[in-house]
């Protein structure tokens, strides 16, 4: 090969401009690849960080109300017209066992138990609907960081303490130590201390949540002893449809994955998944064309040369290699700046950028994008490789 490669080496040089060129198109087309898959995947990593900041993997709640209808006798016709059952406030039978089953699960990282359920907050004159989620703390965060969102006051629940949402604590015009009426109905009351606030980054969740200890909000909402969700978090969160179906298999409870509670979003990352599939495999194209096209003019170029080396004993495959080398060499090299281009991109949308997220090269992304840059040299320099180790010598000299 070292002599296949010398020449290859030398016909490279000798065609510099033409070299030049389509190592700037390999460039080119490289760092598109490399930096708009780096874009796109850092853009899906922050919708689903985003996303699942505020929420579980996968959440568990008892099963739906449904009407029970009595059979109809063999031979009849059964004509039903009902309505839908209203669905109360119900809790999971037996939850502390379906913890430990979930907890079991070699997949699951973390659950936790929670009861929610509306109230009224009042301070003063203002009123407002509010969502009441009770947590055991130290589960909790295992699942939602809510430590990482606090921007006023200490994390703190129980004891008479509670946490709410900034829109909340904007609107009924509260600041950390003030109090906060609690009416969850028929009479059931409670004030409570406002030991902290948090933002979530979800307006709606910001404006109802408010979060007691899981006793209190056990007794506000008359479940005493009962929880109406429990949360799970799972090692891949692309796999928790799988672990969402074996929770309902083993527990006979409502499961319901992140991914089937946003079905639009999936479809918009499977979506912007394609897109970039589609741009990398027609960049790789255009790139494939360019070195084909320079190499089938080096070998018009070179018939004479060609020619002389196979009279002097080149053999074809020998001539095939030359060929198949420079194809390489220009995917190699070309790669190898675009690659270098892609990072710079990157970090200059880093820096200089809206900076709505930070775009992180993947350690694969580089290496997968120079082989395929690579491949596609080779590729490319099989038909005009062929066509140099098919030339008659005696011809090739002739007519050049």
């Amino acid at each position: 090969m070292w002599i296949e490669a010398t020449i290859a080496m030398r016909f490279l040089r000798q065609g510099r401009a033409q070299s030049l060129l389509i190592l700037c198109g390999i460039a080119v087309g490289v760092a598109v690849i490399v930096f708009v898959t780096a874009l796109i995947s850092g853009l899906q990593q922050n919708l689903i960080d985003r996303t699942l900041g505020t929420q579980a993997h996968v959440r568990v709640e008892a099963p739906r109300e449904v009407n029970l209808l009595a059979p109809a006798p063999a031979g009849t016709l059964q004509l039903v017209l009902e309505d839908p059952r209203p669905q109360s406030l119900r809790p999971i039978d037996d939850w502390l066992q379906v913890r430990d089953v979930i907890e079991r699960l070699p997949e699951v990282t973390a659950v936790s138990p929670i009861v929610s359920g509306p109230a009224f907050g009042r301070r003063g004159d203002a009123t407002e609907s509010v969502a009441l989620v009770g947590i055991d703390l130290e589960r909790y965060i295992r699942v939602i960081p809510l430590d990482e969102h606090v921007v006023e006051g200490r994390l703190e629940v129980g004891s008479g303490n509670g946490m709410i949402g900034n829109k909340l604590a904007e609107d009924l015009g509260l600041r950390t130590g003030g109090k906060l009426r609690l009416d969850a109905g028929d009479g059931r009351e409670a004030v409570i201390n406002v030991s902290g606030i948090f933002e979530l980054g979800v307006s709606e969740l910001d404006a109802r949540y408010v979060y007691l200890d899981l006793k209190q909000a056990q007794a506000l909402l008359g479940l005493p002893g009962g929880v109406t969700v429990i949360d799970v978090t799972v090692d891949d969160v692309f796999d928790a449809d799988r672990t969402s179906a074996r929770i309902r298999g083993l527990t006979g409870l409502q499961a319901e994955s992140w991914m089937e509670t946003n079905a639009q979003l999936m479809n918009a990352l499977t979506s912007q998944s394609m897109s970039t599939n589609m741009i990398s495999f027609f960049v790789a194209i255009s790139v494939a064309l360019g070195i084909a096209s320079v190499l089938a003019v080096s070998v018009a170029q070179r018939t004479r040369e060609i020619g002389i080396l196979r009279a002097m004993g080149t053999r074809r495959r020998q001539m095939l290699q030359v060929f198949l080398v420079q194809g390489a060499v220009l995917g190699l090299i070309g790669s190898a700046i675009g690659a270098f281009a892609g990072w710079g991109l990157a970090v200059s949308f880093n820096s200089f950028g809206p900076k709505l997220f930070t775009i992180d090269l993947p350690p694969s992304l580089v290496p997968a994008a120079m082989a395929l840059a690579t491949l596609a040299g080779i590729g490319a320099a099989l038909v005009p490789a062929w066509r140099a180790s098919r030339l008659d010598p005696v011809e090739a000299i002739r007519h050049a």
